[in-house]
């Protein structure tokens, strides 16, 4: 007997948190930077940076998830062939 554990899947009051949290975040943060006193070339490398820094955030989460389901699907046709050989054996069987 085997027990899959499959991946649970987020609430959507915790999705709605968290889009919120990255709304209220980012927007903090670009609104920050056009009111700090600078030039605006370096307005604009920060916001430039702050922009990419998002887009790189998205990017490394979706690798990592990316990552895991490949793990999760290994480990399930690892499970899946060893509970096939466990059903295909007959300890009972003579040997010889």
């Amino acid at each position: 007997m085997t027990t899959h554990t499959t991946g649970t899947k987020p609430t959507t009051a915790f999705f709605v948190q968290s889009a919120i949290a990255f709304a209220v975040a980012s927007t903090a943060l670009l609104i920050g930077a056009f009111y700090l006193p600078m030039d605006p070339w370096q307005r604009g490398f920060l916001v430039i940076g702050t922009l990419f820094l998002i887009t790189s955030s998205f990017n490394l989460a979706k690798v990592i998830r990316d990552q895991q389901e490949a793990n999760s699907i290994r480990v399930r046709v690892d499970e899946a062939r060893l509970d096939k050989l466990m059903a295909e054996h007959d300890p009972l069987r003579s040997v010889g």
